[in-house]
């Protein structure tokens, strides 16, 4: 249960920037707004399109195994055992499942919830260091789960949109040009999205569990992508099938753009991206800075894309949610750091330590 800890580093929860770090921090900041940018869109198309989640996800599952088989090509290179295999084929399970789930979220929250809600698997990070960590500090561990909890409430509740949240200055404000999110508050609203971020951090530590080698591992994840897609392949089958052809649409774009932004950006660009910063820099899934650059990226396409959107809401909310993981996190990353303090460096390394798999985070 290790693996949800906070990554090892200095006061911050960082390693000393390798040479090229500057670069590293440019390319993960473009690799996340890329992303971020395809979840905007995507979720005009969804709203608008009337489209199934189901066979909008199993199209870009689709695509992105083929461009996955296309660059790591897994049938090459050494055999991979069936010890290595049969996990990964029921981890494309737990991936397509997340993807619905993820979508469904999108749907019903919007951008800013369900994009914050993946970073719920910290709060998993928070109570696995709480009940099976070292070093101790378990007030602070739980003083920093509190205010993770505290920060999804305040997300549920619609704190970030300008209609909902107690600090917008002018509620009434909004116009028919703010495109508002389509869900109702409250903490069912957040089912969907909380249920994604957990089902994707469980992914993480199965596939960190089945591959202890970097090449091995983006073999791996191809496959993991096509089982994902051959999960899909029954239910977008059987939705297209009792789908009402002709069904009215409100979405006047093209259709292309969502699903070739899916398909490049939000998988195949973020697994790579997430992959190097990770290894690199240590900049995981979970992490504050993480979290800083996502947040960084969703003001701008809040604004750009014209939202219901509250600043102060939204910061109130960050606040309370990255302090959590910082807080709850540090403690436990210090003290595998004193242990281990050169572990990662090399991106392209063949083989990690069991210590060096337990100090990556979901």
């Amino acid at each position: 249960m290790a693996e949800f800890a906070g990554g090892g580093g200095d006061r911050l929860g960082r390693y000393p920037a390798p040479a090229g770090g500057l670069s590293l921090q440019a390319f993960h900041v473009f690799g996340r707004f890329a992303r971020l940018l395809s979840v905007y869109g995507l979720y005009q198309y969804l709203i608008g399109a009337k489209i199934s989640v189901v066979v909008f996800m199993f199209g870009s599952l689709l695509g992105s195994a083929a461009v996955f088989f296309a660059i790591q090509k897994p049938w090459k290179g050494r055999p991979l055992s069936r010890s290595q295999i049969v996990p990964t084929a029921i981890n494309g399970g737990v991936l397509a499942l997340s993807l619905v789930l993820w979508g469904r979220g999108l749907q019903t929250c919007g951008p800013v919830r369900t994009i914050l809600a993946e970073y719920v698997g910290a709060v998993l990070g928070a109570i696995s260091t709480l009940l099976f960590g070292r070093g101790g500090h378990a007030a602070r561990k739980v003083c920093g789960l509190i205010a993770m909890l505290a920060a999804f409430y305040f997300l549920s509740q619609g704190w970030a949109m300008a209609t909902y949240s107690p600090f917008s200055l002018d509620p009434s404000a909004s116009t028919d040009e703010t495109m508002h999110e389509k869900g109702h508050v409250g903490l069912h609203s957040m089912i969907a999205p909380i249920f994604s971020g957990l089902l994707a951090a469980l992914r993480r530590i199965i596939a960190r569990r089945v591959s202890l080698k970097s090449q091995s591992k983006k073999r791996l994840h191809a496959i993991t992508v096509a089982s994902a897609t051959c999960f899909l392949f029954p239910f977008a089958m059987t939705t297209l099938a009792m789908s009402e052809a002709g069904s009215r649409s409100d979405y006047h774009g093209s259709a292309v753009w969502p699903y070739l932004s899916m398909i490049f950006f939000g998988i195949v660009l973020m697994y790579y991206v997430d992959a190097l910063i990770e290894d690199r820099l240590h900049i995981v899934p979970s992490s504050p800075q993480h979290l800083v650059v996502s947040a960084g990226c969703i003001i701008v396409l809040e604004f750009l894309y014209r939202m219901d959107f509250s600043p102060l809401g939204f910061m109130w909310c960050l606040t309370w949610l990255g302090s959590g993981i910082y807080v709850a996190t540090t403690v436990e990353s210090r003290f595998r750091r004193d242990l281990d303090p050169g572990e990662g460096q090399d991106f392209m390394r063949e083989s990690r330590s069991e210590l060096a798999l337990s100090s990556l985070p979901s």
